[in-house]
């Protein structure tokens, strides 16, 4: 049965290079950044480009998923309410695919370096490390295998997503 791969988390945590690497690792695997489907100037998040980004990724995933090349799926954005998984997932239920879903974490100090390494290479804002510090508690309780990226490689995440999916 073909596999969605669903890593989520708070910006920062290793999300886009854990998701490069795995999809180098899995044989007929697909990768779709929900951030690319973000990518406007100016960022504007109102209520008609959000129905756009939702319908622009569940097309994707749906045409991803429904292709006979792909066995795996994977999809990554940082989802910190468990309604954006419904929110997705509803729209995708006439499908046959096993969901799993993966939340990557780490520890405040961590979170902050990336993050600030980040601002300095200028790919975000300052206001990037607040906004993914308040939002670590929406994580916790979700319904979500949970992989601390804290003190482990990218090499080693990956390993560990692996064990998931066979």
């Amino acid at each position: 049965m073909k596999k969605l791969i669903i890593i989520n988390g708070p910006m920062g945590v290793g999300k886009t290079a854990t998701c490069k690497k795995l999809n180098k690792e899995l044989q007929n695997s697909v990768w779709l950044d929900g951030d690319w489907c973000w990518m406007m100037n100016p960022f504007t998040p109102n209520e008609e480009n959000k129905l756009m980004v939702e319908k622009n990724i569940t097309y994707l995933l749906r045409n991803f998923l429904t292709n006979s090349n792909f066995d795996y799926v994977i999809f990554n954005w940082v989802i910190h309410l468990e309604e954006i998984f419904d929110l997705i997932l509803d729209k995708l239920d006439d499908l046959e695919f096993e969901v799993i879903k993966i939340t990557l974490m780490c520890n405040e100090e961590s979170l902050k370096k990336r993050i600030s390494m980040d601002v300095s290479n200028g790919l975000r804002d300052k206001e990037c490390i607040n906004r993914s510090l308040e939002r670590i508690p929406l994580y916790k309780n979700m319904n979500t295998i949970k992989i601390d990226t804290s003190e482990i490689s990218t090499d080693e995440v990956v390993k560990k997503i692996l064990e998931f999916t066979h």
